[in-house]
């Protein structure tokens, strides 16, 4: 795997995102459009079923990254307290704590405190990261 940075960091589960949500939608606007051409009762319950899978697909994908947000919120706070013996501040939002997992060990402490004084966005952040340190398992 190459070395990642701020250009390449943003990961892609092919399964999901280029099978599984182009698959639920075109199922669902041809069950829509069958609908409309051939109203019956089959038609119906077929777009039904396409809805409450996207809606379950969605579910899954929400709450897997709901785990792996909290996770990765817990990593910070554990390295920020070992490297600074202070608790992460409660003032930064998920979206900074995340951003803040590619700085590394080094520039961390610094980049917290400009942080919470530039009140920076979680882009921001990630473009103040000179020393970046990759996550490899999220997606």
């Amino acid at each position: 795997m190459s070395q990642q940075n701020y250009s390449n960091h943003i990961r892609w589960s092919v399964p999901y995102h280029f099978v599984t949500v182009p698959v639920i939608l075109i199922g669902t606007g041809i069950s829509v459009y069958n609908f409309y051409d051939v109203q019956s009762l089959t038609n119906g319950l077929l777009i039904l079923a396409f809805i409450l899978i996207g809606i379950a697909a969605g579910f899954a994908r929400f709450f897997s990254l709901t785990v792996q947000n909290r996770a990765a919120r817990t990593d910070e706070r554990l390295r920020y307290y070992i490297l600074t013996q202070k608790m992460l501040p409660e003032e930064l939002g998920m979206g900074q704590i995340l951003a803040l997992r590619f700085a590394s060990d080094e520039e961390l402490p610094a980049l917290v405190e400009r942080t919470l004084t530039e009140h920076l966005s979680p882009t921001e952040i990630k473009k103040k990261v000179k020393d970046w340190r990759g996550d490899y398992h999220r997606i």
